[in-house]
């Protein structure tokens, strides 16, 4: 039995997938890990890119695009690890991430799953990097954005738990699927994923499913990238991924609150009009208007004389991961964004996807 597999679902980002598979590759070098790769009918040449430089991971080629959750459960099926790790392909993780993952797991016996502390190209710390329960109340707060108004309130921000810190380790009812780093006991006692979810809603599920099966979940203050985004927007094309997010909502509460017929119409028609009012000011990526700055990272004030709204350009042949995201997490608030340039292959990555020159 190996200690961990890592099991990553593709849809048309090749070059986030090998920045991702780059990172995993060199994050378990001292671990007895297996890696795989489910592509989702990409029909872009993903699969011709990927395997001939990683042959070491297993690749699963699906004839068409069934969705993440069932992709996931695809090679979940087939590993035999003691934990199992969901990882988006839009990420990136630090040479110590896993080994600290693992160790935790190995500490706390009644850790079903934990999750890290997610931040996106400017080093701004993801939400859903920790989340609590969704109860009716909860997800009405989170409907009526009465978070926003509230963000460190335990009552009306308790969907990201904005009340509990960021840098320190917590107790987090809900975890991100796009690092799911769960003992693999625990997904076979709930069965792994439910299908029923396309995409999004799926990890609130799979994270109350373990809660319900007697475990406890995490969040870890360790640092990952999560351009977020990426693989949804190939997925689901610009504007539909707000139907499978909050059909997924729907879903959810279907499964766990089947209360009161006036309560679940109540919910379903703030879910219907939540997402009818995100389709009119849904926003777009901007391009990038100023030239990137070549930065080394290397240097301790190499960020000094950075103006806020600046992007960066990073070498990744020069600097660890680890420090890579140590500096970026430094940088939160600042307005830097940074680009990841990998020299072998020529593609610097951004918050959009491959950077032009």
């Amino acid at each position: 039995m190996k200690q961990l597999a890592i099991v990553i679902v593709n849809y048309k980002v090749p070059h986030f997938v090998a920045q991702c598979l780059d990172s995993v590759l060199q994050a378990t070098r001292n671990i007895d890990a297996e890696v795989w790769v489910v592509d989702n009918a990409s029909g872009d040449g993903s699969l011709e890119m990927l395997s001939p430089q990683y042959p070491s991971v297993h690749f699963i080629a699906n004839s068409e695009n069934v969705g993440f959750a069932r992709a996931n459960n695809q090679a979940l099926r087939q590993v035999d690890a003691e934990y199992s790790l969901l990882l988006n392909p839009d990420t990136l993780i630090g040479e110590s991430t896993l080994e600290a993952s693992l160790r935790f797991m190995q500490e706390h016996p009644e850790a079903g799953a934990l999750g890290v502390r997610m931040m996106n190209a400017q080093g701004e710390f993801l939400a859903e990097s920790k989340r609590g329960l969704v109860t009716p109340f909860v997800a009405f707060c989170k409907i009526a954005q009465l978070g926003r108004l509230f963000p460190k309130s335990a009552v009306f921000n308790r969907y990201y738990l904005g009340h509990l810190s960021k840098v320190e380790v917590q107790e987090a009812p809900i975890l991100s699927g796009a690092f799911f780093f769960a003992r693999s006991e625990a997904l076979r006692k709930v069965g792994y994923l439910d299908e029923r979810y396309f995409m999004y809603g799926e990890d609130i599920d799979l994270s109350y499913s373990i809660l319900q099966a007697g475990y406890r979940n995490y969040y870890l203050p360790i640092p990952m990238l999560h351009y977020k985004g990426e693989s949804e927007s190939a997925a689901q094309g610009e504007g539909r991924y707000l139907d499978a997010f909050y059909g997924a909502m729907e879903l959810f509460y279907d499964k766990y609150h089947t209360g009161q017929a006036w309560l679940r119409r109540l919910m379903h028609g703030a879910i219907r009009l939540k997402k009818s009012l995100d389709k009119r000011s849904q926003k777009k990526t901007l391009p990038l208007t100023n030239r990137p700055i070549a930065v080394d990272l290397r240097q301790p004030d190499a960020l000094d004389a950075i103006p806020s709204g600046s992007a960066v350009v990073v070498d990744l042949s020069l600097i660890s991961y680890d420090l890579l995201l140590q500096t970026m997490c430094g940088a939160e608030g600042r307005g830097i964004t940074f680009l990841l340039h990998d020299p072998k292959r020529k593609v610097t990555l951004g918050p959009g996807g491959i950077v032009p020159e």
